[in-house]
């Protein structure tokens, strides 16, 4: 085998749903201000005891069995997350446990929002390695845990939720080379600090670095799949912020693409954004298999990592 593609994808999301007008009643916002500013409309909202390993195994289970694999065929569990409770077991672990799998290797990473397209580069250099020949891919998050509730420039961005891909390994590379890095001095800008934990950043300075920065990072990813951006079908980036997400995109260049915009009914979630925005496009059928789709996130650390794909 010379390279991995994703065999299926799923996702979970929490049945509680908060709007603009929810959070107007307890924070000073209200809808108009909400939407003009980040884009966002509603986001689902985890219940007390449910757990970000919980909502990871739901969206892994639904990827499963959609691969056509049995439990017994996975051999690598990475869950990439920033708001598990416990640090051992870790979620990936628990995962494995809820789904009944023999004996993978189970490993957490957490690179913040940036934490799925890392942890898909990891899975498909395992697989190059021949260290593993099926991986469950997934990206999950609890936000809601880790917000300040009396904050209304970062309670209104953030949602719960989780999304999963079966990524196995493939005589033709359908995962292209992972473009990653960071700016280690502005690391600060996103913070998820303290005792309780809680969430801060420093928007306008996110803003700025994402709009200005990361659209020809994203033109170097497409060029290491040597393809360009206007052969994209479809982009999917890192749901932060609607105003992030659409002059991204339009430097990018991918006129021909159904650019993701989940970020409007979910929120950010984070490390389960990107799984999760791409599970409701294939379910849509709004990118066919195949098409190449540019996967590409940005955040915590100020770190950033992307791959173009073929659509499974």
């Amino acid at each position: 085998m010379t390279g991995s593609r994703i065999l299926a994808l799923g996702h979970y999301q929490p049945s509680g749903v908060l709007t603009n007008d929810d959070l107007a009643k307890i924070v000073d916002t209200d809808d108009a201000w909400i939407r003009s500013r980040v884009g966002i409309r509603t986001r689902h909202v985890a219940a007390p005891d449910e757990t970000v390993d919980a909502m990871a195994a739901a969206a892994a289970a639904k990827a499963l069995a959609a691969s056509g694999l049995a439990p017994q065929d996975i051999d690598l569990v990475l869950v990439a997350t920033c708001t598990a409770a416990d640090r051992s077991p870790n979620a990936a672990a628990r995962v494995a446990a809820r789904l009944g799998l023999s004996a993978p290797a189970t490993m957490d990473l957490n690179v913040v929002c940036s934490g799925f397209t890392h942890a898909l580069a990891t899975a498909d250099h395992a697989i190059r390695a021949g260290s593993t020949k099926h991986a469950l891919v997934i990206g999950a998050e609890k936000f809601t845990d880790v917000v300040d509730w009396t904050d209304r420039t970062t309670c209104v961005l953030v949602g719960d939720g989780a999304g999963a891909a079966v990524v196995s390994a493939s005589p033709d590379p359908e995962i292209g080379p992972v473009l990653w890095g960071s700016v280690p001095q502005m690391g600060g800008a996103v913070r998820i600090e303290g005792e309780p934990a809680r969430f801060s950043q420093e928007g306008q300075t996110v803003y700025r670095w994402a709009t200005t920065q990361l659209p020809a990072i994203a033109r170097q990813v497409c060029e290491r799949s040597g393809i360009t951006p206007a052969d994209l079908a479809g982009v999917v980036l890192h749901q932060a912020n609607l105003r992030i997400i659409e002059p991204v995109a339009e430097r990018l260049g991918a006129v021909n693409a159904v650019v993701a915009k989940d970020v409007v009914d979910s929120g950010n979630t984070s490390a389960a954004s990107v799984p999760l925005a791409l599970s409701k496009l294939v379910e849509r059928r709004e990118i066919a298999a195949g098409d190449p789709v540019l996967l590409f996130a940005f955040g915590g650390n100020l770190s950033y990592a992307g791959q173009v794909i073929r659509c499974p």
